[in-house]
C-alpha cells in the first residue's frame, strides 16, 4: 500500500501550491522547449523536403554522369520509363563584362527546363522568352549578386569562354537550386545550344550531366532505380529521386539539429542543477512534515515515494509548459524562419522531436531529483526535531538508479543524435565540467573561509566571504549552474575564434592566390611559361585533372565497404604522375617505377585509406568518363589539404589514365596586390579557363561559418539563460538568509552602503570565479574539438575569455541585487523578534 498512500499524501501536498517550485518548472521547461524547438525545425525542414522533394530536384528521379554525356543505351533507358527528359549541365567558369570578371555556377538547359516548379526572374518573364536570341545573341538571367558586383542591367553583353550573350533578366529564384550543393559562384542559366561555340564543354573538361526524369503516375521509384543501377552503375551513374532530393541538405540539417539538440542537453544538465537545489530547499522547508509522518510510524521508502511523486508530477508540469512552447516558437516564427532558409519548410506540429524532448526533459528531471530526495531517508525524526540537516549518502540502491538513469540518458542520446563521438565527448565533457565546478565550488567555501579570518576591519569583504564560506549558501549551486552554461559559451566563443583565425589569417598565408581548372593539354604549355615568367609570382604547381567515382573496393560495392564516407559519396579528383610530385611523402609502400606500363597502380591519401580501411595490396574500382579503371594500392601518401593547394586523394601511374580525355589544373602563388592583373592577363589570353579565386572561396565558407556560429550561440545562450534562472533561483532561495544577515550587520553599525556592498561583492566573487572556472572548462573543450575534431591548431583567445569573466561577474550582481531590496528594508527589531 506504499504506492498508493504515497500517491494520495502527494496529491494532498499538491493542493498547498507550487511555491518554492517556480525555478524547478522554468529550469525543466526552458530546457525542453529548446530542444523541442530544435527538433521542429528540423522535422518542418524535412517535411518540407519531401512534399517538394520534386520540384527540388527538377524532376521525379534524376539520372547524374560525371563530366561525360549520356550514351546511347542510356538515353534509350530514360526513353523508355520516362514520359519526358530534361537535360542540364552544370559547371563552373568565368563570366566576362568588359574588364571585369567574375566566377559563376553555370546551369546549362534544354527548352524543357523546368521539369517541376517555376524559375522567377526580375523583370517577371517566362525563362524560355530570356533565354531565347534577341539581336543575334542568345540569352542569359545571371544571379543579382553577381550582377551587382560586375556593374551589369539588363541588355549588357557579357562573355562566357568565347561567346557572346546578352543578359535578358536577373535570377531571383531557381526551383532546383537547394540540389546542386556548396558553389564557389553565384549561378547563371543558359540554354546549352547556345554553348556549342563556346569552347567550354570540351573532352576532358569538368562538367556535370543531369538527366531529369518525369515518370508516369505510380511509377515504381525502387524498381527504376534498381533497373538503372544494375545498368549503369559501373559506368559512373548516381542516382536520385523525389523521395531524397537533396541528401546534402538533409545531412547538414540533421547534423547542426543534432548538435543543437547536444547543446540543449547541457542547458539541461544546467537545469538540473537548479532543479537539485529546488528540491533539497524543499525538503530542508517540509522538515516538520517529514518529523511528523515520521513519529507516526511512516517508514523512509513512504516519505522518499511522496516526495517523489510530487517531484514527477512538477516535472511532468514543466515538460509539457516546455513541449507547448518549443512546438509554438518554430510555427510562430515560421515566416521569418522561411524567408532566411533557400528550400521549403513546412511548419506544423510533429510528434516525433516532442516525444524525444520530453524523454529527455523527464529523464533529466528524475536524475537530478533522486540525489537530494535519497538523502531523506536516513535521517531520524529526532534529528529533524532538533533541527539537523540532511546528509549522508543515499543508499546502494538509489546510486545505482542514478547510474542507470545516467546511462539511459547518455545511451538515448549517442542514439538518437546519431554522431556517436560527439555524443559521448559532449556528455563526458558537460559531466567533466561538472566534476571540476563542484570542486571549485568547495574550494571556494575553503578560501572564502580562510581569507575571512585575516580581513579585520573590512566589514563589507568579510561579510561577502563568510557569506560565501557558509555550508549552506548560494555559492555552490552559482559556481555549478552560471559555470556550466558559460563553459558551453566560452567553448563555443574558443572554437569560432580558432577556426576564424585559421580561416582569416593562416589559410591565406598558405594556399595559393589562384586555382585554374579546364586547361586544355595543348594550353598547359604556353601557359606554364606565362606564369612562370611573371616575376609576382612566387610558385607554380599543376598536374593533370581528371574525375572518377569509387565504385568497388576489392570486388565489393565501395558503399558497402566505406559506408557514407565523404570519399565514396560523389565523384573524387584524380591525376597522374610519373614520379612523387614535389614535397610528396609517401608514408607506406612504394611508388612505381619510372617508365612504368604494367597493370594499373594507385597511391591513395593514407588519412582516408585508414578512415575507409584501405590497405596496401587491396583493390579500387574508379570510374572514370564511363570506363571502369581497377588498380591496386602500392602507396600511401600524407595529403595536407588545410593549405588550401593542391592535393589529390588518389594519383595513377600515367599508363593507366594518360589516354582518357582530361585537362589539367594550375595553382598560382602572387601577393594580393598582383592577382586582378594576373587575372586579367590569363583570362584575355584564354578565355575557357576558369579561374578561382582562394580568397574569394575562403569568403564563401566564412558566411558558412558566420551561420554555424550563429546558431551555435544562439544555443549556447539558452544554456546560459538556463543558469540565470538558476541563480534568481539561489538568489531567491537566499534571500530570508540576506534579511537576518542585514539586521544583524545594521544592529552592530553597518550602513545600508555596506550592506549592500557585501551582497554586490559576495555576487562578484561568486561570478568571477564560474567564470574563471567556465574559462578553463571552455578552453580545455575548445581544444579537444579543434584537435581531434578538427585536425587543426588551438590558441587560447582571450578576449572571449575576459568577456566570460565579466559576464559571469555582471549576471550574479544582477541576480544578486535583484533579491538585495527587501534585505535592505526590513528593521532589524522586526526580524530579531521573530527569530528569523
Amino acid at each position: 500500500m506504499s504506492w498508493p498512500l504515497a500517491i494520495r499524501l502527494a496529491r494532498r501536498e499538491l493542493r498547498g501550491g507550487i511555491r518554492g517550485f517556480r525555478i524547478f518548472l522554468a529550469c525543466i521547461a526552458l530546457g525542453v522547449a529548446a530542444i523541442a524547438a530544435v527538433g521542429e525545425l528540423r522535422g518542418a525542414i524535412h517535411a518540407g523536403l519531401d512534399a517538394q522533394g520534386a520540384v527540388l530536384l527538377g524532376g521525379d528521379a534524376q539520372m547524374e554522369f560525371t563530366y561525360r554525356y549520356a550514351d546511347d543505351d542510356e538515353r534509350a533507358f530514360m526513353a523508355g520509363v520516362a514520359g519526358r527528359v530534361s537535360e542540364v549541365v552544370d559547371f563552373r567558369s568565368m563570366l566576362v563584362a568588359g574588364a571585369e570578371r567574375g566566377l559563376t555556377q553555370i546551369t546549362a538547359v534544354d527548352d524543357l527546363y523546368p521539369l517541376k516548379g517555376e524559375v522567377l526572374l526580375d523583370p517577371p518573364m517566362p525563362l524560355a522568352e530570356a533565354l531565347a536570341p534577341r539581336d543575334g545573341l542568345p540569352g542569359a538571367v545571371i544571379d543579382p549578386v553577381l550582377m551587382d558586383r560586375l556593374g551589369l542591367a539588363p541588355g549588357a553583353t557579357v562573355k562566357l569562354g568565347t561567346q557572346a550573350f546578352r543578359v535578358a533578366a536577373a535570377l531571383i529564384r531557381q526551383p532546383d537550386s537547394a540540389t546542386g550543393g556548396f558553389g564557389l559562384g553565384p549561378p547563371t542559366l543558359v540554354r546549352s545550344a547556345d554553348l556549342a561555340n563556346s569552347g567550354l564543354l570540351v573532352p576532358g573538361a569538368l562538367f556535370e550531366t543531369k538527366y531529369r526524369l518525369d515518370l508516369p503516375p505510380g511509377t515504381d521509384l525502387d524498381a527504376v532505380q534498381a533497373a538503372a543501377e544494375s545498368r549503369f552503375t559501373d559506368k559512373g551513374l548516381r542516382w536520385r529521386d523525389s523521395r531524397r532530393a537533396a541528401p546534402g541538405v538533409e545531412r547538414f540539417v540533421d547534423r547542426i539539429g543534432s548538435f543543437l539538440v547536444l547543446v540543449g542537453l547541457a542547458g539541461l544538465a544546467v537545469g538540473g542543477v537548479g532543479v537539485s537545489a529546488a528540491v533539497r530547499a524543499w525538503a530542508e522547508e517540509k522538515v516538520p512534515v517529514i518529523a511528523t509522518l515520521k513519529t507516526l510510524g511512516a517508514e523512509s521508502g513512504l516519505i522518499f515515494r511522496l516526495f517523489l511523486v510530487q517531484a514527477a508530477v512538477l516535472a511532468a508540469v514543466g515538460v509539457v509548459i516546455g513541449l507547448v512552447l518549443g512546438a509554438l516558437v518554430p510555427v510562430l516564427a515560421g515566416p521569418l524562419i522561411a524567408g532566411a532558409l533557400p528550400f521549403p519548410v513546412e511548419f506544423a506540429v510533429y510528434p516525433g522531436p516532442l516525444v524525444e524532448a520530453a524523454f529527455y526533459g523527464l529523464i533529466t528531471a528524475l536524475l537530478f531529483t533522486l540525489w537530494p530526495l535519497a538523502q531523506v531517508e536516513h535521517v531520524r525524526a529526532a534529528a529533524l526535531y532538533r533541527g539537523a540537516g540532511r546528509g549522508g549518502l543515499p543508499a546502494p540502491g538509489r546510486i545505482l538508479a542514478i547510474a542507470a538513469l545516467a546511462a539511459l540518458l547518455i545511451g538515448a542520446a549517442v542514439w538518437l543524435s546519431g554522431m556517436w563521438g560527439l555524443a559521448l565527448g559532449t556528455a563526458g565533457g558537460v559531466a567533466a565540467s561538472l566534476g571540476v565546478l563542484a570542486l571549485a565550488g568547495l574550494a571556494l567555501r575553503r578560501v572564502a573561509r580562510g581569507l575571512a579570518r585575516r580581513m579585520r576591519g573590512r566589514v563589507a569583504l568579510r561579510a561577502a566571504l563568510g557569506a560565501i564560506a557558509a555550508p549552506r549558501g548560494e555559492a555552490l549551486p552559482v559556481v555549478l549552474s552560471l559555470g556550466l552554461g558559460l563553459s558551453v559559451l566560452a567553448a563555443v566563443g574558443q572554437i569560432d575564434a580558432n577556426l576564424r583565425a585559421a580561416i582569416d589569417r593562416d589559410l591565406p598565408t598558405r594556399a595559393p592566390a589562384y586555382f585554374f581548372v579546364d586547361i586544355q593539354p595543348d594550353q598547359i604549355g604556353p601557359f606554364l611559361d606565362r606564369v612562370n615568367s611573371d616575376p609576382a609570382i612566387s610558385r607554380v604547381e599543376s598536374a593533370p585533372m581528371l574525375r572518377g567515382v569509387i565504385t568497388q573496393i576489392n570486388g565489393r560495392p565501395a558503399k558497402e565497404v566505406a559506408g557514407d564516407h565523404w570519399v565514396v559519396r560523389g565523384d573524387r579528383g584524380l591525376t597522374y604522375a610519373e614520379t612523387p610530385p614535389e614535397g610528396t611523402k609517401v608514408v607506406a609502400g612504394d611508388w612505381w617505377p619510372k617508365g612504368y606500363d604494367g597493370p594499373p597502380q594507385i597511391s591513395f591519401s593514407a588519412e582516408e585509406a585508414a578512415e575507409i580501411g584501405l590497405k596496401l595490396g587491396d583493390s579500387i574500382t574508379v570510374n572514370v568518363l564511363g570506363r571502369d579503371i581497377t588498380a591496386t594500392v602500392t602507396s600511401l601518401r600524407a595529403v595536407d589539404f588545410a593549405t588550401g593547394g593542391m592535393g589529390f586523394v588518389m594519383t595513377m601511374n600515367p599508363g593507366a589514365l594518360s589516354g582518357a580525355p582530361h585537362t589539367h589544373i594550375a595553382t598560382i602563388y602572387a601577393p594580393p596586390q598582383d592577382e586582378a592583373r594576373i587575372l586579367r592577363d590569363l583570362a584575355g589570353t584564354w578565355p575557357n579557363i576558369t579561374a578561382i579565386r582562394v580568397r574569394d572561396a575562403i569568403a564563401r565558407v566564412t558566411e558558412a561559418l558566420d551561420a554555424i556560429a550563429t546558431a551555435t550561440a544562439w544555443a549556447a545562450a539558452a544554456v546560459l539563460a538556463t543558469g540565470f534562472v538558476v541563480l534568481i533561483g539561489a538568489a531567491a532561495a537566499g534571500e530570508r538568509a540576506r534579511v537576518y544577515e542585514a539586521a544583524v550587520l545594521k544592529v552592530l553599525g553597518a550602513t545600508r552602503g555596506r550592506i549592500l556592498l557585501s551582497f554586490a561583492l559576495r555576487a562578484g566573487l561568486t561570478g568571477a570565479a564560474a567564470g574563471l572556472v567556465a574559462i578553463f572548462a571552455g578552453g580545455v573543450a575548445g581544444w579537444a574539438v579543434m584537435r581531434f575534431v578538427m585536425d587543426a591548431p588551438f590558441a587560447f583567445e582571450p578576449w572571449s575569455a575576459l568577456a566570460i569573466v565579466a559576464g559571469g561577474v555582471g549576471l550574479t550582481l544582477l541576480a544578486g541585487l535583484a533579491f538585495a531590496l527587501r534585505p535592505l528594508g526590513v528593521r532589524p527589531a522586526r526580524v530579531l523578534r521573530a527569530g528569523d
